[in-house]
């Protein structure tokens, strides 16, 4: 018992540290330059503020983990920046078009019908490889829409190529990738709303 506690106690603190790593370590880029982490944070979030301020719209899309990191930004961007957003993770919704059109479709099938010139699409995915949300940026882009990725795991995956900023995560763990992503979008909204006055400060910061 107590060989297997310390096991943990080691993990959890490697855990801990990796996830540091990769939190300082996530690459920015755009049109294959690389970027400043800070700089496209702020940047992205003077997008989205001027889309949103434009009369468009964010939208996420993610599976499993992912998704439940964009209905959880999708409500936060809405309820506490005030900017409209939302996630195509209804189980109906899902279910009828995987049925009907593909798996594949899932995605790329709501924001044909959703997705207007101007809107930003918000794709994320672990690996930077599933069909569904490659198919759901190409989507977007057919409906003139602006591209934000966050992938991880290979540095060569497909998604980190296609968006107009894209932010990469260089860890194969789905913890740390899926963590860090949640942090880097929280990152945008709260620099967003320091930025308008619906922030005084980030608590925490010495």
């Amino acid at each position: 018992m107590a060989h297997s506690l310390k096991t943990r106690n080691r993990y959890a603190t490697d855990f801990l540290v990796a996830l540091q790593q990769g939190i300082q370590g996530a690459q920015a880029t755009r049109e294959r330059m690389a970027l400043d982490l800070s700089a496209a944070l702020a940047e992205t979030a003077a997008l989205i503020e001027k889309a949103c301020g434009g009369g468009s719209k964010v939208l996420f899309v993610g599976n499993g983990g992912s998704a439940g990191i964009c209905s959880h930004m999708a409500i936060d961007f809405w309820k506490n920046g005030g900017l409209e957003a939302l996630a195509f993770n209804d189980g109906s919704l899902l279910t009828c078009l995987g049925n009907d059109f593909g798996f594949d479709q899932v995605f790329a099938r709501p924001v044909q019908c959703y997705g207007k010139a101007g809107d930003v699409l918000v794709a994320i995915s672990s690996s930077g490889r599933s069909p569904d949300i490659l198919n759901a940026v190409a989507a977007a882009r057919e409906k003139q829409c602006q591209v934000l990725t966050f992938s991880g795991f290979d540095s060569a995956n497909p998604l980190r190529t296609l968006g107009d900023y894209n932010f990469y995560v260089a860890s194969h763990t789905y913890g740390i990738v899926e963590t860090t992503h949640q942090a880097l979008i929280h990152a945008i909204l709260d620099a967003s709303m320091l930025a308008r006055g619906l922030m005084t400060a980030v608590e925490g910061v010495k």
